[in-house]
């Protein structure tokens, strides 16, 4: 049985007021997360899907995946949507020390550095959105949060976990976990990986219609949103 909540309860975001929940909006907008990629064929659809909506998104991608498929890469940068580090083995942060936590995110700063710089796109914008992280799994040491923060990071967890990968829930499910509890300013979890692609092909055409339908915009996490 599963006991993480599809949403952060407060109390929860309370007890670790240095990461970023959600963001602090009165507009009606909504932003989208996608962890794990860059992924062959998933990627790319993911970027599809977008674009048919307008709709901006923040893709957390692993270094070692950036390396092995900088050509999706790049089109993730090209789309114009917000990078951050999801470190460079995606690892789990309670079963790693913490100097080699750090040093991992620091391989997969390094790699995107190079990988903006060299992009058509780059531009004063992209270079900052680089410090954006996430925390595979969500799960990472005290020390080891605040030597990320120490090196300009911001640390975005969720709002809403969509559940994407889990392969006992059903598409359905995964989009009702959304479209149940989303509200303005929810950064929510989706996976753009071969293993949540099941439930992610159903739910995020049906997040991005439900939410448009509905007036909201889809927006990518940047500096001027955490201001």
């Amino acid at each position: 049985m599963n006991f993480i909540p599809v949403k952060t309860p407060e109390f929860v975001k309370s007890l670790f007021p240095s990461f970023v929940w959600n963001i602090n909006t009165s507009q009606k907008e909504v932003y989208l997360t996608f962890d794990d990629g860059p992924t062959p064929k998933v990627t790319d659809w993911v970027i599809h899907q977008l674009h048919l909506y307008n709709a901006k998104a923040t893709f957390f991608c692993i270094g070692n995946n950036i390396d092995l498929y900088p050509e999706i890469f790049q089109r993730v940068v090209s789309s114009g949507h917000s990078i951050g580090n999801h470190t460079y083995n995606h690892l789990k942060g309670w079963k790693t020390s913490s100097q080699e936590y750090t040093n991992n995110t620091k391989k997969t700063e390094a790699l995107l550095k190079r990988q903006l710089e060299s992009s058509e796109s780059f531009n004063n914008n992209l270079s900052v959105q680089f410090k954006l992280f996430r925390p595979p799994y969500g799960k990472i040491k005290p020390s080891q949060s605040k030597a990320i923060l120490k090196l300009g990071y911001n640390i975005i967890l969720w709002d809403i976990l969509s559940f994407d990968w889990d392969q006992s829930i059903s598409p359905e499910k995964c989009a009702t976990n959304i479209i149940s509890n989303t509200n303005s300013g929810s950064i929510i979890v989706f996976h753009d990986s071969v293993k949540a692609f099941k439930n992610l092909e159903y739910a995020l055409p049906k997040v991005l219609e439900y939410y448009s339908k509905k007036g909201f915009e889809f927006k990518a996490i940047t500096k001027q949103s955490l201001e």
